[in-house]
């Protein structure tokens, strides 16, 4: 079994950066994503995703991604239930993201190249490295 998700897209948002009470960092944000074709009268859609990033990624993507900038997240499509407030069942799809991908630079850099946070494979720029 499979479940891999990867998106490219601009944050509609800031991302939000909380901490659970164990102190655990998670950043809620959501992509843009544009779909490959056009509908009847021409016309591209857009879905928006929501994306959660935990721990490191989390703290780094709260951080440093703001909203419009352009963004690769690699993760996994988690749809989960919930009782709201009022009693009723809701559904949420949301992905969990394993890697993001800062695939532009913020308007006020003059660096260049990207960053790549959470994949353990690629070269991790740290914090204090980062190319913006």
């Amino acid at each position: 079994m499979l479940n891999r998700i990867i998106l490219i897209g601009r944050l509609t948002r800031d991302p939000e950066l909380r901490y659970t009470p164990q102190g655990v960092p998670v950043a809620s944000f959501s992509l843009a994503v544009d779909r490959p074709f056009a509908n009847q009268q021409g016309q591209r859609e857009t879905d928006f995703i929501d994306c959660v990033a935990w721990r490191k990624l989390g703290e780094t993507v709260g951080n440093h991604l703001t909203k419009g900038r352009l963004a690769a997240v690699e993760g996994r499509l988690q749809i989960r239930s919930y009782e709201a407030q009022d009693g009723s069942k809701r559904r949420v799809a949301e992905v969990i993201a394993d890697s993001v991908r800062f695939l532009d630079r913020p308007r006020d850099s003059q660096s260049t190249g990207d960053a790549t946070f959470g994949d353990p494979d690629a070269d991790m720029a740290l914090p204090d490295e980062l190319p913006f």
